[in-house]
């Protein structure tokens, strides 16, 4: 069994130009793998911790040196000749070396960089691909797109309230067709937004950042292009919204729709007007992330085929996912291995929503990598639904070409997931 003989880590840079931590595995056999950890915008305060260089100024305060000296220092020391081949083993000792709830001494940026390296590492060494090796062979999907493409809230330096905007290809029969529908209306809504003399600049995710003078405003320009390109909102496209109503939240009353902040139930009858209004089939993070009761509330009354996803209300977290099971809080959980820390505890999270009749949607970051980990995760846990941004910016379009050689790769074996 090969064995950790080393681990180096290093600063690089995100998709946003803001320093990040990569960290790279070597085995006695000669194999070696790397994993850069991504970084979000829009976050939730029980995410687990990202440890930066806040008193140091040469990179303001962004740098990751400190993560940087834990995964060179203790980490490798903690990680030396162990078997590779026992996920478990190492992040468990991750886990523990720790010692806190939120990753606060070593930084989750630390611990996931060096537990996905590890994976990839033992992928390399048994030669197979990395869906496998993390799958144990149970993968038999490949995850419909979510695809942003129109970017506001804190993804983008413009006038939506609304985070996301976007669009899944809800007919498609392979991942090919999925973004080659994607790819068609993103075209026509590009050609629109010319015609309209709305710039076409993107926003952190790859998606167009124009500064419309409402939500109901984006979703008709996204429905223009839908209907220009030729297929049918509602039936082969779905329209799906991220609020990140964290940012939008004030004294227990919510500003979703314009500056004016009105009340948890009434920010309810906006989502149930939208949806009835339009053909909108997910919304993520409607409300705050300890707004339990709004949560609880909107998911009773909501129609069973509308996913309610919690991110900040889960924050990838099995004791908080429990608890959104336990109180019938949303339906659909969104992972991103970012905010627990270790592959391990990101499958069993996404375990425990499958058993207990949660979807799970595969993200990415709005600060993210070339890194293509999350593709391979979304088909090894067959989960339904991936979250990478739009087909723009390298370190977006990297996760679909992923899939792609995924599908082709499994030849007929593949299947699209059902939403």
């Amino acid at each position: 069994m090969p064995k950790i003989i080393n681990i180096k880590a290093r600063q690089v840079f995100d998709s946003r130009g803001i320093p990040t931590i990569q960290s790279e595995v070597f085995l006695d056999d000669g194999h070696k793998a790397s994993a850069t950890a991504p970084s979000g915008a829009s976050t939730g305060t029980h995410e687990a911790f990202e440890l930066r260089d806040v008193e140091n100024k040469k990179y303001l305060g962004k740098g990751v040196q400190k993560a940087i000296d834990k995964v060179n220092g203790e980490i490798l020391k903690a990680l030396l000749n162990f078997s590779i081949e026992d996920q478990n083993k190492i992040d468990n000792r991750l886990i523990d070396l720790d010692g806190t709830k939120q990753k606060k001494r070593l930084g989750a940026n630390a611990t996931l960089s060096v537990s996905l390296a590890a994976n990839k590492a033992a992928a390399l060494s048994k030669k197979i691909p990395l869906y496998k090796n993390i799958g144990n062979n149970n993968f038999k999907t490949l995850p419909v797109p979510l695809m942003n493409i129109i970017n506001g809230g804190a993804h983008a330096n413009n006038s939506l309230k609304i985070q996301e905007f976007m669009i899944r290809p809800d007919k498609a029969k392979t991942f090919k067709d999925a973004v080659n529908i994607c790819f068609l209306v993103i075209q026509k809504l590009k050609s629109l937004m010319n015609s309209k003399n709305f710039p076409t600049s993107v926003g952190d995710e790859g998606g167009f950042a124009p500064s419309l003078s409402s939500n109901d405003d984006a979703i008709e320009l996204i429905l223009e292009a839908i209907n220009q390109a030729g297929f049918k909102a509602g039936d082969d496209i779905s329209i799906c919204l991220d609020i990140a109503a964290n940012e939008l939240f004030k004294d227990k009353n919510y500003a979703i729709s314009s500056s004016k902040f009105i009340s948890s139930g009434e920010t309810s009858e906006y989502y149930l007007n939208l949806i009835k209004k339009y053909p909108i089939k997910s919304i993520e993070d409607p409300f705050q992330e300890d707004d339990w009761e709004s949560w609880i509330n909107l998911t009773k009354i909501i129609n069973e085929n509308i996913q309610i996803v919690g991110d900040d209300l889960f924050v990838t977290n099995k004791e908080r996912l429990l608890k959104g099971i336990q109180s019938k809080a949303a339906n659909t959980i969104l992972i991103k291995p970012n905010q627990i820390g270790t592959l391990t505890e990101t499958l069993e999270v996404i375990n425990l929503a499958h058993k207990n009749g949660y979807k799970t949607i595969i993200s990415h970051r709005s600060g993210d990598s070339e890194d293509t980990f999350i593709a391979d995760l979304a088909v090894a846990t067959n989960s339904s639904q991936i979250k990478t941004g739009s087909l723009a910016r390298s370190e977006r379009v990297a996760k679909y070409n992923r899939l792609l050689s995924i599908e082709d790769e499994l030849g007929n074996y593949a299947k699209m997931a059902k939403v």
